[in-house]
């Protein structure tokens, strides 16, 4: 074996290098009165470290083609890593607390762990080596949920995430045995070559895209989404919601646009179906959630159906748009959760929804921001959100048929619907009246700066065109 190959992996290997640094300062650190701090200023300055070196990454291939990376994986490591960034620096309340100031290395070595795991997931050629990758994911992914194991829901949450994502990916390799039976191979470019639209290779798209629609709470297999959502610690459950969410979908588009090309008649019916039924369902059950984070777990299945709006074209603009969108949503989350994230720590809040009523005659500032952060996700002009929604309307429109020009239209209508919604947080914090309204506090550092860099981005990401143009020129 050429070792040198591994140097074709340079956003890997130095994700691997940041493990073992963060591994060792945990243990040489272990004890000192000033811990946390520096393990989070240690993880947060390799995180930026991080960002830059998958900037400046270049296309590469190696091992015979089952590692391949493209200048579109490449962006969307750079959007992954900033956002792992932006949760680290929000869960600096959350790991200062007495129960968890002891473990927040391994926090951040799990964090890590998760994110190596979808590098391989975005970065793979081969069925199996995109199965290793998203399995890396999963399973750090579950530890993180089950953190809190001994406060609120965190152990049963943790329990249903490990249930359905063991499902799912049983599901899903018995995908991949079906086409392998119809290909003979699970490189990529030698099933594209070869795959015919037999009983068998149907099968076996059809099994793929059920896994993956577990890994991306898409409707019918979203069950487990609002439970685990609830039980995880708040920075977990955002990290859950944009980071992870995010590759999959890149790599379910990946996956569905180079290898299942000649089967498109079958996987765009199906999106068509999981599209309609993920943003509707989700939109109707939002409405009814007294819980924030089951709200914003409702509220992420809908964000995914508008993801998959970008898939159904199968084109560089549907590439670039499900970039872009990942891009605004990530920003959009983000702000959210770290507003929930110090109410509950710092703000003697819970993530119920009646906590939040009368909350900007007590903390405007916050209020304002997260307001900010919802229009964003409800598409309102003139924030990015309503950018990054039509540009996903144009890519699926692009297909140009009336199936497309359909689901465009029922999502239409759901934009409506989610505005509702999301104005029911904003009606609670500006105009219903509580006769114990949150305590007005002060935010740590950490806080500030994520609600500054996820607010810089929700309104710069709608102005700045060069920004998309840089998604798009990646996406060719």
């Amino acid at each position: 074996m050429n070792y040198s190959q591994f140097f074709n992996m340079i956003p890997e290997a130095t994700l691997v290098a940041i493990l073992i640094i963060v591994f060792l300062a945990d243990m040489i650190m272990r004890g000192t009165g000033k811990k946390q701090s520096a393990l989070n200023l240690l993880m947060c300055a390799l995180l930026v470290v991080q960002t830059g070196v998958c900037l400046w990454a270049a296309p590469a291939t190696a091992f015979g083609g089952i590692y391949v990376t493209t200048a579109a994986a490449n962006v969307m490591k750079v959007i992954l890593t900033a956002g792992t960034l932006v949760v680290c620096i929000m869960a600096r309340p959350w790991l200062e607390r007495t129960d968890t100031r002891r473990r927040a290395g391994e926090f951040y070595a799990l964090v890590a762990s998760t994110l190596l795991g979808m590098y391989m997931m975005m970065s793979s050629g081969h069925f199996l080596m995109f199965f290793l990758g998203l399995e890396m994911a999963s399973v750090p992914m579950a530890c993180l949920v089950a953190f809190d194991k001994f406060r609120q829901n965190s152990a049963e949450g943790a329990a249903k995430f490990v249930l359905t994502a063991t499902f799912s990916s049983g599901v899903m390799l018995y995908g991949i045995s079906f086409i392998y039976a119809a290909a003979g191979t699970l490189y990529f470019d030698d099933v594209a070559a070869v795959i015919a639209n037999t009983p068998l290779a149907v099968m076996g798209l059809v099994f793929f895209f059920s896994g993956l629609g577990f890994k991306l709470s898409l409707v019918p297999f979203h069950f487990w989404t609002a439970d685990t959502y609830q039980g995880a610690p708040t920075p977990v459950t955002g990290y859950l919601s944009v980071v992870s969410k995010g590759a999959a979908a890149f790599a379910l588009m990946a996956i569905l646009v180079k290898v299942f090309a000649p089967m498109i008649e079958y996987w765009e019916y199906l999106l068509y179906i999981v599209i309609v039924l993920s943003i509707t369902v989700a939109n109707l059950f939002a409405i009814r959630q007294t819980e924030l984070k089951r709200f914003m777990a409702f509220s992420s299945i809908s964000q995914a159906g508008y993801i998959m709006l970008a898939v159904i074209g199968g084109s560089a603009l549907g590439m670039a748009a499900l970039t872009y969108y990942v891009l605004v949503y990530v920003v959009a989350n983000m702000a959210v959760f770290t507003v929930i994230n110090v109410v509950e720590t710092r703000g003697g809040g819970t993530t119920k929804m009646s906590c939040y009523d009368g909350f900007y005659r007590t903390n405007p500032k916050l209020t304002l921001l997260m307001t900010l952060a919802l229009f964003s996700l409800a598409g309102i002009p003139p924030f990015a959100g309503m950018f990054s929604k039509f540009f996903v309307f144009m890519a699926a429109a692009e297909q140009g048929s009336f199936w497309a020009y359909f689901v465009v239209f029922v999502a239409l209508v759901n934009t409506v619907t989610s505005l509702y919604y999301y104005l029911l947080i904003v009606k609670a914090m500006y105009i219903k009246p509580s006769d114990a309204p949150l305590p007005a506090f002060r935010s740590d550092g950490g806080t500030r700066l994520a609600l500054a860099l996820c607010t810089a981005g929700i309104v710069a990401f709608g102005v700045f065109s060069c920004v998309y143009q840089w998604i798009a020129d990646a996406s060719l």
